[in-house]
């Protein structure tokens, strides 16, 4: 069996009587924990406020932190005690009551619930926070306390007086929401790969906008930032840390932090992660969702846009020709080609070249590929190109009024056929195509 084209080896392992107990003992503990997590949570609500239960939650999921459902008994645990609950007067809320869970919101689920099946992981790459909206206005709120003061009944002043208590929730607030972003940090070194504590960091970071002043939150989640550096200094291809990344920095750019386009900084970052390593299918995919946006923010004109193109499909062709059998540069340069081809459909990096010159850009794209065969004469990823880019080339060429033939098209079909052939259907499609396209 193989991983990534890595064989497993088989290796045994043996134990000593001394490790069997250790082991046995651990899971004895694990039991136990879980055995007293659940009576507490049956107990009903009033348990959540137990700080014990809050304790026992941070030893088992130490333990396992794969068990998510203790991740939500923490949850509710945060909300029911150590979170400040807002009172009347309180600090402003940035995001409205539908988007945002208050301190007095508890998650949706049965407080006797604590089932530990599988449950389907969210997209790691979506950037939905708890803490969008708008933030306060602070003219709008030296309006409404005039008004307040105007006013002058019981209710007002007493709502009023509680606003001196703001700063010591906030304070509160904040060490407790700093501790649980420490709490996560070595399980995430232990468990990078991980939905759940990813989850739970980002539910406590929308509730570090939701609670704290802006220069604060605003500072956390550029720590946040500097975190998820580490991580892929660490590991540069762990797709969980690159749209964690994707996430942090859409919210870094969100109204909710006052924030602004970012794309420039990113663009530059993915360069750096490529070049440590060009077989990073992250940074690639990263740097394909930037380019347009940086361009539209350059005001990049026609000429400019055609450069960079130019620059791109170098700099990838330049690494195909020393390692022809990496596919995240196959992937990245067929991003690179979508540009040229799908103009009609979407934003590109060049939506002013005339159809001539996109068959220009494509025609000479396959002959530097076929190049390669003189090489690579049995890598796969050389003839799918060649096959794709066949088709694209001759619709742009029918769509011109000239009818373009490939005679060697048939050839790479069958070539790759031999070296691919547990997707005999799939190109049996793209045989097809080609039939279609004429």
């Amino acid at each position: 069996m193989a991983s990534h084209g890595i064989a497993r080896t088989e290796r045994t392992r043996t134990r000593t009587d001394e490790q069997r107990q250790q082991e046995l003992a651990k899971i004895e503990t694990y039991r136990d924990l879980e055995h007293q997590v659940r009576a507490k949570v049956a107990a009903g609500a009033a348990s959540y406020d137990d700080p014990a239960l809050f304790q026992l939650t941070t030893k088992l999921l130490r333990l396992n932190p794969e068990y998510y459902t203790i991740w939500n008994v923490r949850r509710r645990c945060l909300i029911s005690g150590s979170l400040c609950k807002p009172s009347a007067g309180s600090w402003p809320s940035k995001a409205s009551p539908s988007s945002l869970p208050s301190a007095t919101t508890r998650p949706s689920f049965a407080p006797s619930s604590l089932s530990s099946s599988a449950a389907t992981p969210p997209s790691q790459d979506s950037p939905t926070i708890g803490g969008s909206g708008s933030t306060p206005d602070p003219e709008a709120e030296a309006e409404a306390e005039a008004d307040a003061d105007a006013d002058a009944d019981e209710e007002t002043k007493e709502a009023k007086g509680s606003r001196t208590k703001i700063p010591q929730q906030q304070e509160s607030d904040r060490v407790v929401l700093r501790a649980e972003l420490d709490f996560t940090i070595p399980l995430l070194l232990g468990f990078p790969k991980c939905y759940w504590i990813w989850n739970f960091r980002r539910w406590i970071l929308s509730q570090v906008i939701l609670r704290l002043p802006l220069s604060q939150a605003r500072d956390i989640w550029m720590t946040e930032l500097g975190l998820v550096s580490k991580m892929l200094d660490k590991d540069n291809r762990n797709f969980h840390a690159w749209g964690y990344r994707r996430y942090v920095v859409a919210t870094l750019e969100s109204p909710a932090l006052h924030g602004k386009s970012m794309a420039e900084s990113e663009l530059a970052y993915t360069q750096k992660m490529y070049e440590k390593n060009l077989s990073n299918f992250s940074a690639w995919h990263s740097r394909s969702q930037l380019i347009v946006r940086v361009l539209d923010e350059r005001g990049a004109d026609d000429k400019t846009r055609a450069a960079f193109l130019d620059d791109e499909l170098a700099l990838v062709k330049d690494a195909l020709n020393v390692g022809p059998d990496d596919q995240s540069l196959w992937y990245y340069h067929q991003f690179l080609i979508s540009q040229i081809t799908s103009y009609q459909t979407q934003a590109t990096v060049v939506p002013a070249l005339t159809l001539q010159e996109r068959i220009g850009y494509l025609s000479r794209e396959i002959d530097d590929i076929k190049d390669l065969l003189v090489d690579y004469k049995d890598t796969k990823w050389i003839y799918e190109a060649l096959l794709e880019y066949s088709i694209a080339l001759r619709r742009l060429e029918l769509a011109e009024g000239r009818a373009g033939e490939r005679e060697d098209a048939h050839a790479w079909l069958a070539k790759v056929q031999d070296l691919d052939p547990m997707r005999r259907g799939r190109w049996s499609d793209v045989k097809a195509q080609f039939v279609s396209a004429k």
